[in-house]
């Protein structure tokens, strides 16, 4: 009785993980739209910058070598301490193409980076907005091209890739295996006209869009979430779309220690609660799903026939790479696919000891 009981239970688990992973095959499987034109929109490129000047430093010879013959840079100096807005100006003095917002902290909004990112927003002259950070670098000198391609009179909001960094530590990897998945997430759901969120590294949306829905104003009293949960409120299958050619992504610096990357992610689950309530029930069954899998995957030898076990962990496991292989490769993330058991598992109890933890402590927020 408890055999067949254990059997049934972990069989129903295996087939919502397989669920998922059809979901997810529809993003996996998918190709790069070939037959876009190459769009000439103005686009505005806005960067969020709060004690960055070292990174400004590296990164605005990037942005401003973009082959794209109509753009605009906002670089936001969002009440630095360090000499951040001293580099922006000089960067500007060369190129006019450099314009410089200088947010000074005001009590309603202390370090607000929606505050600060809204009056970039107010400062650009072109209504299409392309997002990224200060630490951020494009992987291709078309990476505003192939954003602004996505955008037409309907795909006013447009998610991109933002990875991070190759080095060769297991933090990396985990680093570069919880990004990934996120991403494969955010793209599949955004494929089957369900999206949910994006990353402020990689993002564009219209000034439209953003005034339509009244810009952070819904969420401005938590401080992170400026892209995910904005994305979250205005993005639907209509106005979506999705951008995943190389060409089009960035790369950030990934965190080197394991507090900083644990402080990240407890703000960025923090913000996750906030979404609308099907995402949020979706995103936790599949949480649940994983770690119910891997407890299942252990306690069924001792329950049922081995057989039986072989047969079910096999089955999820071969449809899983099947689906993440093709995704890895998708989005230039070579070299993790054969420690993807452990980096599952192990990125499964890293978050749920973050679920635990910020019920106890709240997280830090904006630099």
């Amino acid at each position: 009785m408890v055999a067949a009981i254990m059997l049934s239970a972990f069989a129903i688990i295996v087939f919502i993980n397989c669920t998922y992973y059809f979901i997810f095959s529809k993003f996996s499987f998918l190709k790069p739209l070939t037959d876009l034109k190459n769009n000439s929109l103005p686009i505005s490129l806005i960067v969020c910058a709060k004690n960055e000047s070292e990174n400004l430093k590296k990164h605005i010879p990037f942005w401003i070598k973009q082959k794209y013959p109509d753009f605009e840079i906002i670089l936001i100096n969002d009440a630095s301490s360090d000499d951040s807005l001293e580099v922006m100006e000089k960067f500007s003095a060369s190129d006019n193409r450099i314009k410089i917002v200088n947010v000074v902290n005001i009590e309603a909004f202390w370090a607000n980076k929606k505050y600060a990112l809204t009056l970039g927003i107010k400062k650009a002259k072109n209504k299409y907005l392309l997002f990224t950070d200060a630490d951020c670098k494009p992987k291709s000198d078309h990476w505003i091209q192939e954003m602004a391609n996505q955008f037409s009179d309907s795909k006013q909001l447009v998610l991109g890739y933002s990875g991070y960094q190759k080095k060769p530590s297991f933090l990396n990897k985990l680093i570069r295996f919880e990004t990934w998945i996120t991403a494969f997430q955010y793209f599949s759901y955004a494929k089957i006209g369900m999206p949910y969120m994006g990353v402020g590294r990689n993002l564009g949306y219209t000034s439209t869009l953003f005034y339509e829905n009244n810009g952070f104003m819904s969420h401005m009293y938590i401080r992170s979430g400026d892209d995910d949960l904005f994305v979250n409120e205005a993005a639907n299958s209509k106005n979506t779309a999705i951008c995943f050619s190389k060409n089009s992504f960035t790369e950030s610096i990934p965190k080197t220690t394991w507090k900083s990357f644990w402080n990240q992610k407890k703000r960025h689950i923090t913000t996750a609660k906030n979404y609308k309530t099907f995402h949020k029930i979706i995103l936790s069954l599949y949480f649940i799903a994983n770690l119910l899998f891997w407890v299942g995957a252990v306690s069924c030898f001792f329950f049922i026939p081995w057989e039986w076990a072989t047969g079910l962990i096999a089955l999820r496991l071969l449809t899983q790479y099947l689906v993440y292989s093709k995704t890895l490769k998708k989005l230039d993330e070579t070299g993790l696919l054969y420690l993807i058991p452990l980096l599952e598992l192990f990125l499964i109890c890293f978050q749920l000891s973050i679920f635990i933890s910020n019920i106890f402590s709240k997280p830090k927020h904006w630099k």
